[in-house]
């Protein structure tokens, strides 16, 4: 299975539809002065979701070696590769911050 059709996969199963890829877009995101992320978005058109036209997606691995994918779906205020990444850290940081 390919980088693409694992995400694909992810992208059924935490939303409940299919998708076609479109493109990969390079993002490199700074938060507070340091690199939060860096690395390649694809970006995929959705086929009979409810709410968005396109998703968002990546994969990386934890630190116990799992793989893992992020999905964020297009919907305002989301609506590029960059801001689907902003808006993931920004989660992440303030889960972080819950959990202290």
């Amino acid at each position: 299975m390919t980088h693409v059709e694992a995400i694909q996969d992810a992208i059924r199963t935490m939303h409940g539809c299919n998708s076609r890829h479109l493109e990969s877009i390079p993002v490199h995101e700074m938060f507070r002065g340091k690199v939060a992320w860096k690395g390649v978005v694809e970006v995929f058109a959705l086929e009979g979701h409810p709410q968005a036209q396109r998703c968002y997606a990546w994969g990386y691995t934890d630190h116990e070696g799992r793989r893992k994918y992020v999905t964020v779906l297009e919907l305002p205020p989301v609506d590029s590769a960059a801001k689907a990444v902003r808006a993931y850290v920004i989660e992440e940081q303030s889960e972080s911050k819950r959990s202290d």
